[in-house]
């Protein structure tokens, strides 16, 4: 069985989760307490020397440990239903807007969390390394936050999904990103028709609860 290393207040996870459930995948948890920084024992750096969440132990053994490698491991070994693109177009747009909402959504989220919160002082980035906070850039991640929702909100005017005519992992990187933004007190609101319709419209997806 597929086994998910996991963290159930963390973004990153959720995306794992959210892609499993729509892939109807039954898996196996493990429970990494991020909190008490067991991803930095050593029990679970035996298992991801990187210390980060997720990852994903296979039926025969691999673990991939970052959700780019989860997202094209489970497409490639279970392809339906299909998650990043069916036609050569589609997975070029899929990759393409994954890729922003990662880079422009999460990402910014991280900037204004990890450099501003006073129990990140000296974790301001995951991993085996203790980078300072750099104030700035939560105050630049905050901005870039505020972007994002405005580049959803008009790409999704008249669309019911962010890449293609259908779901697919870009908006599991979205959805993860605007619902984690409330983490620095950021959300869509009135100037955000668009983007509110499609997270109202998701919610009726079993995974969302996730």
């Amino acid at each position: 069985m597929l086994t998910l290393y996991d963290c159930a207040t963390a973004p990153s996870p959720r995306r794992a989760r959210i892609f499993l459930a729509e892939k109807g995948l039954a898996h196996a948890t493990v429970p990494v307490d991020l909190r008490s920084r067991e991803q930095l024992g050593e029990a679970y750096r035996q298992i991801n020397p990187e210390a980060t969440v997720p990852a994903l132990r296979t039926e025969d053994g691999q673990v991939w440990t970052d959700n780019a490698a989860i997202a094209a491991y489970l497409e490639a070994r279970y392809p339906h239903p299909p998650l990043l693109g069916v036609t050569p177009a589609e997975k070029a747009e899929v990759a393409s807007w994954n890729g922003r909402a990662e880079f422009e959504g999460l990402m910014a989220i991280a900037e204004a969390f990890r450099n501003s919160t006073p129990a990140m002082a000296q974790r301001a980035l995951p991993g085996v390394v203790d980078y300072p906070q750099i104030p700035a850039l939560a105050e630049r991640g905050l901005a870039r936050i505020d972007h994002f929702f405005d580049q959803l909100n008009a790409r999704l005017a008249g669309r019911a999904f962010i890449a293609t005519e259908r779901f697919s992992v870009a908006d599991i990187t979205a959805v993860v990103a605007v619902d984690f933004a409330r983490i620095v007190k950021r959300q869509p609101g009135e100037a955000h028709p668009h983007l509110l319709r499609w997270r109202a419209a998701l919610a009726q997806r079993p995974s969302m609860a996730l």
